[in-house]
């Protein structure tokens, strides 16, 4: 990962921490994905994509979030809990558009 990569998932880290969540994990890698951050917030168990953006030339840091990328993330996060209880779980965001920081909670779900 290149240092502006690991500097944008550090200051979301920071982020999600400052508001109440636990990072347990960070770039759990399997074959097929990647998650950024992996959280507790409470109960629920929260797979972060966090997404950095200097220019919304190409529609800012949300839009890099496809359908294959979220497909991806999904199969992860499976591996990741494979063989463990099942919590609650959800998938967020964490979007870095040159200097501002938008936290999306449930930015899309696993079906």
């Amino acid at each position: 990962m290149n240092s502006a990569g690991s500097d944008a998932e550090a200051l979301a880290a920071r982020h999600l921490a400052r508001q109440g969540l636990q990072v347990i994990e960070r770039n759990y890698r399997c074959r097929g994905g990647e998650i950024d951050l992996v959280c507790r917030d409470g109960a629920t168990l929260v797979f972060v994509e966090v997404r950095l953006r200097f220019s919304r030339s190409f529609g800012g840091a949300a839009a890099s979030i496809t359908p294959a990328k979220q497909q991806r993330l999904i199969r992860a996060a499976g591996h990741y809990l494979a063989g463990k209880p099942m919590p609650a779980c959800r998938f967020d965001a964490v979007l870095l558009d040159g200097q501002n920081i938008e936290w999306i909670r449930n930015a899309f779900d696993a079906s």
